[in-house]
């Protein structure tokens, strides 16, 4: 019994020592990459902001893209109605020609 208690501590001993190497290890990778970040140039900073507004610009364009594509169905539907209007009047006009009108 006592055996099977150094065994199971000494297994956790090493799975806690294993543990907290693993994230020595990646606190370290974290702040090398930190330093990495904080040593840009300022002319990478300024591309990564203009690369910044360009792609909200892009977003608000493809918006507008899209309420003008909306616009184009509208318009398509609005031309058609205009034209069965132009029809119409043709015929009436037609029959107050007929009917000795003007």
């Amino acid at each position: 019994m006592i055996v099977a208690g150094a065994v199971i501590a000494t297994v956790s001993f090493f799975e806690l020592e294993n543990r907290i190497g693993s994230l020595e290890t990646s606190r370290e990778l974290f702040q090398a990459d930190l330093l990495k970040k904080s040593e840009q140039l300022p002319t990478d900073q300024e591309q990564f902001m203009l690369l910044e507004h360009i792609a909200s610009q892009v977003e608000s364009i493809q918006k507008e893209m899209e309420l003008m594509r909306n616009n184009n169905v509208n318009i398509k539907y609005a031309m058609s109605d205009i034209e069965k209007i132009k029809e119409q009047l043709e015929i009436i006009k037609d029959k107050v020609r007929a009917n000795g009108g003007h």
